[in-house]
């Protein structure tokens, strides 16, 4: 029964992902791609919560959902942009029935993959993916490419809004 039931979320969540993402692709609004953007990495998180991951699950939650897709409505919302000041795209339809072309042999392809290995994989240890293995991975070891990260973040993030500024005068004799 527990069994059926995991399926069954399982496929929900699948559902989730696969809508959200053919939300952002397909959507002509820009908070429709923002929501799209939502429900995919709410899905997501919940497919950690099913893999009993509750660390990832709730890093997926209060970073991804809680902080990235904010930021991002309200970028969206400041910009303001109309539908008429969108670009016309003349071959939407012809690039996603390109793409499905592609991705559907690939698809195929990593089915076959995945459900083959079966228990190739050596057992792992109760302990391993939990927060003190992760923390000390990351403070521990990894301390220095992790600050490296940060600053090379925060100098792009400095460099996006000096470019997306927009250029004022300045009146030299004032």
């Amino acid at each position: 029964m527990i069994e059926i039931l995991e399926t069954s979320l399982f496929a929900l969540l699948a559902l989730g992902v696969l809508t959200g993402g053919l939300m952002i692709l397909l959507a002509r609004r820009p908070a429709t791609h923002a929501m799209g953007f939502f429900i995919a990495l709410l899905s997501v998180a919940g497919l950690f919560a099913l893999l009993h991951q509750s660390f990832l699950f709730f890093a997926q939650v209060l970073v991804s959902v809680g902080g990235v897709v904010i930021v991002t409505l309200i970028m969206i919302l400041t910009v303001n942009l109309r539908e008429a000041d969108l670009p016309p795209e003349p071959h939407q339809t012809r690039w996603l029935i390109g793409a499905a072309v592609i991705i559907a042999p690939l698809s195929l392809l990593l089915y076959q993959t995945l459900t083959t290995l079966g228990d190739a994989f050596p057992p792992v240890s109760d302990t391993f993916g939990g927060t003190r293995s992760l923390g000390t991975l990351l403070f521990h070891d990894g301390v220095l490419p992790f600050e490296i990260l940060s600053v090379l973040l925060l100098t792009a993030m400095v460099g996006a809004i000096i470019i997306g500024k927009k250029e004022q005068s300045y009146d030299r004799e004032s």
